[in-house]
């Protein structure tokens, strides 16, 4: 036999091309850090130390680009505003452009101040410290990817930071205030995203798709809730994604992004209206209406996500390349470009090679998303930013993100509950009888050509017969009083078909998957790294 042309064998063999081609191209990526790192290292002592350490910032910078950056552009590939390929090509290039451009000079090395500088003993400890929390980071980031989980890459290296300084110099390192503001936005950034999401999609459903004449609704509305996303997103920008090139203050900020705001609603309203001439009064009209303001979110977010993030990948690898040229550590570290270089170009590339995983888990897995959903989402996000850096509160664009998405979901399930609580419950008994009633007939049907395949009926087993028969009369009879409305549910089914419709928009599995990975992360890459710390130490030390 021709094993090759046995479907199961055809589709293992294309899995392992496919993943072994990705994996010998990360592979190839992370030896060309390896020689980019050994050329800018020169002949330095330790030169070994910051090559193995550029080569764990590629790979985490690899599992930031193919975990994180599918919340930026998840959405938008679920509703179908953009391509999977087409949003896999702009998120690299704005997450890239936002890292060179917009990475900023120096980063913290200290990562948050989770850890008291004070308390490390010499730079050889700190250096372990953060090749360590790169590593644990890293590999957690790629379990969770692999496991289809979108976590906060932030909270991850913040874990490794802490579990590696409590294994270099105890639990007093840790700043725990610090922590505790860090556990305190695991409930808040998601919460918080989840209710504005929820919050403008009731507000457009009101306004716009409840009302008869959605086209003349939409060119009213329409333009001021893009003008609105204009102002969220110009203010989100001026405050997050280019803080390195210049500080503007968050009221300041606000103030220029409604002058955008106000700019861009004169440009567009013309054309929103020009363009909702063209289209009939349904919903699926008003869904076209946002396709490009959602893959300019995309886009955007895309680029202050690089700004941010890379420093996740290349901060603390900037750590190290200031220790080991100075001697010094724990303030600010100058990034190199080549250090730059190596966080954006692997963002980049692990987008491309394993972020479809998670663009789909965010964009599809967990509720059904359209253009007016996933637009909902895209503000959120910026929206929440912006109020959470107002309040000072730290937060995950990544739990914003898939927050606002749980939170349109959610909606849609209330609201849908509403509907069915106004519902006449002869309309519910009418259609479960229907989907019954079909299922006899189907089960009818098998039967009867079971008992035509055994052919003659005097050679065949009688009591095979006699059963067939008597299951044949039974489904008819049952046919027969379904038809005639002779069944009706009790109260127990009528409550579980109501459980059924509340249940349906929303995928619970993947709830409580990311929420138990969304918890663990911080312990998760802590354990990591401190093990990693002690292999580290126990092969470096004399």
């Amino acid at each position: 036999m021709d094993l090759k042309h046995i479907p199961e064998v055809k589709r293992a063999r294309k899995f392992d091309l496919s993943d072994g081609m990705r994996i010998i191209i990360a592979l190839l990526f992370i030896a060309g850090v390896m020689v980019y790192a050994s050329m800018h290292a020169g002949e330095i002592e330790h030169k070994y130390l910051l090559v193995m350490a550029a080569i764990f910032g590629g790979y985490m910078a690899m599992n930031i680009g193919a975990n994180d950056v599918a919340n930026n552009v998840g959405p938008a590939v679920g509703s179908g505003a953009i391509s999977l390929m087409g949003a896999i090509v702009i998120a690299a290039i704005f997450e890239a452009a936002g890292a060179l451009i917009a990475g900023g000079d120096v980063v913290g090395t200290i990562k948050k101040g989770i850890i008291d500088p004070n308390l490390i003993a010499n730079t050889q400890m700190f250096i372990w410290i953060m090749m360590a929390a790169l590593l644990a980071g890293a590999i957690w980031l790629n379990l969770a990817t692999a496991l289809g989980a979108p976590v906060s890459t932030t909270h991850s290296i913040v874990g490794g930071v802490m579990g590696a300084g409590i294994a270099a110099a105890g639990f007093s390192i840790v700043n725990w205030p610090t922590m505790g503001k860090i556990a305190a936005s695991w409930v808040i950034s998601p919460v918080l995203g989840g209710a504005i999401a929820a919050l403008f999609l009731y507000i457009i459903k009101k306004n716009v798709l409840f009302q008869e004449d959605k086209i003349t609704a939409a060119k009213k509305w329409v333009p001021i809730y893009i003008a609105i996303m204009s102002w969220a997103f110009a203010s989100y920008l001026i405050v997050k994604g280019l803080k390195h090139l210049v500080k503007v203050p968050l009221p300041l900020a606000i103030v220029i992004g409604f002058g955008i705001a106000v700019g861009i609603y004169l440009f567009i309203k013309p054309r929103i209206a020009k363009r909702a001439d063209s289209l009939p009064n349904e919903r699926e009209s008003i869904n076209q209406l946002f396709t490009i303001p959602l893959i300019f979110s995309a886009a955007l977010l895309s680029f202050a996500h690089g700004a941010n993030d890379v420093a996740n990948a290349v901060g603390p690898l900037a750590g190290i390349n200031d220790a080991i040229m100075s001697g010094e550590f724990g303030k600010k570290a100058p990034i190199p470009l080549w250090v730059m270089m190596v966080g954006a170009l692997g963002i980049a590339l692990g987008l491309a090679l394993y972020g479809p995983k998670l663009i789909k888990k965010v964009g599809k897995g967990i509720t059904e998303l359209d253009q007016i959903r996933a637009f909902c989402v895209a503000l959120a996000a910026a929206i929440t930013v912006i109020i959470a850096s107002a309040l000072g509160l730290p937060v995950s664009s990544t739990h914003i993100a898939v927050g606002g998405v749980f939170g349109v979901g959610f909606l849609r399930e209330y609201l849908m509950r509403l509907e069915d609580r106004d519902k006449d419950i002869e309309a519910i008994e009418a259609e479960f009888k229907e989907a019954h009633l079909q299922k006899e007939k189907e089960r009818l049907a098998e039967y009867e050509r079971a008992l035509e395949a055994l052919g003659d009926p005097k050679k065949a087993d009688p009591f095979l017969v006699k059963a067939l028969i008597e299951k044949i009369n039974r489904e008819k009879e049952v046919i027969a009083k379904l038809e005639h409305g002779a069944i009706k549910l009790t109260k127990i089914e009528k409550k579980a078909i109501k459980a059924l419709k509340k249940y349906e928009l929303v995928q619970r599995s993947a709830l409580k998957m990311i929420v138990a990975a969304w918890i663990i992360t911080v312990p998760a890459a802590a354990v990591l790294a401190a093990m990693f710390y002690y292999m580290i130490r126990g092969m470096l030390l004399p």
